[in-house]
């Protein structure tokens, strides 16, 4: 049985998809099966570093969730300070200065929060009749 076990350990170049790889191409998970190992044990140590890699790229997609989700929350907070609007009215403005404007929602929450004027993206949605005097 030709495997992507065996061949990563001899050497060879093939790899099974969603296998994590470093910058070089190589395989983050490197593991050596001793000679005479069971085919099933092949498999089953084949489907571990192939679930390993699931939840590795899983785990990463969480992270960049939340690293977004947090930009986005000090983006809601930002704009109810200076409008005096609640949370939920401030999320919707973002979704819709971001959606007339064809842009990511976290990239808008960005540029709310980098600056201490509200970006132009948002007087579309109507955010000018809104300002504190």
């Amino acid at each position: 049985m030709s495997s992507a076990v065996d061949s990563r350990a001899n050497g060879g170049t093939r790899r099974p998809p969603g296998r994590p790889l470093t910058a070089s191409g190589e395989s983050f998970l490197r593991i050596g099966v001793p000679p005479g190992t069971p085919d099933e044990a092949r498999a089953a140590i084949e489907r571990l570093l192939e679930l390993s890699s699931i939840l590795a790229r899983r785990a990463a997609q969480l992270q960049e969730a939340l690293d977004s989700r947090i930009v986005i929350e000090q983006a809601k907070g930002v704009l109810c300070e200076r409008y005096s609007i609640d949370a939920d009215q401030a999320f919707q403005i973002l979704r819709r200065g971001a959606r007339s404007n064809r842009m990511r929602i976290h990239d808008l929450a960005a540029s709310v929060i980098a600056s201490r004027t509200t970006p132009p993206e948002l007087s579309v949605v109507g955010l000018p009749g809104l300002v504190k005097q």
